[in-house]
């Protein structure tokens, strides 16, 4: 399992690389990657944290990109639904997808205090859940998974 979110990292490269990634999803794949589009991922990838639709919004008008939530929703559903966004269920709110575009089962491990959110990625046909959907028959096709708890940096600010 790799994640990123909790550790230190070239934040600017993982930015430009995430971009980038997705660009090339795009005109791979024949989809529109509108300037609005890609702000709403820029604005995502800033900060590893879970942010609402209306934090995305506020700041698209602060740069002139829009001012109704429509403009925010439709960026975000196409984020999500071409698998370089997903939404965070427990805190309705979004964060940037940290392998954008490939097929994958997260896992969401979010701070209850400063809102960061790591994304690990696991087989849900492996282990218990696994083990359970063999047993009744049942074909796993998609999962998510939300765990709260305190992330590292908050840790440490607490021991201190």
């Amino acid at each position: 399992m790799d994640s990123i979110g909790f550790e230190t990292h070239d934040h600017s490269s993982c930015i430009h690389d995430c971009i980038a990634a997705v660009d090339a999803r795009c005109k791979a794949k024949g989809l529109q990657f509108t300037p609005v589009r890609r702000r709403v991922l820029e604005i995502l990838l800033q900060e590893h944290r879970a942010l609402g639709a209306y934090d995305i919004l506020d700041r698209l008008r602060e740069e002139g990109l829009g001012s109704q939530p429509p403009v925010a929703y439709r960026a975000l559903d196409f984020l999500v639904k071409n698998g370089f966004a997903h939404k965070i269920e427990r805190l309705n709110s979004f964060v940037a997808c940290t392998h954008p575009g490939d097929r994958h089962a997260p896992i969401f491990m979010i701070c209850r205090i400063c809102d960061a959110v790591a994304e690990v990625h696991t087989d849900p046909t492996k282990g218990e859940l696994g083990a359970a959907a063999e047993e009744a028959g049942f074909l796993i096709e998609r999962t998510v998974v939300e765990a709260e708890g305190i992330c590292p940096k908050c840790q440490k600010a607490q021991a201190a």
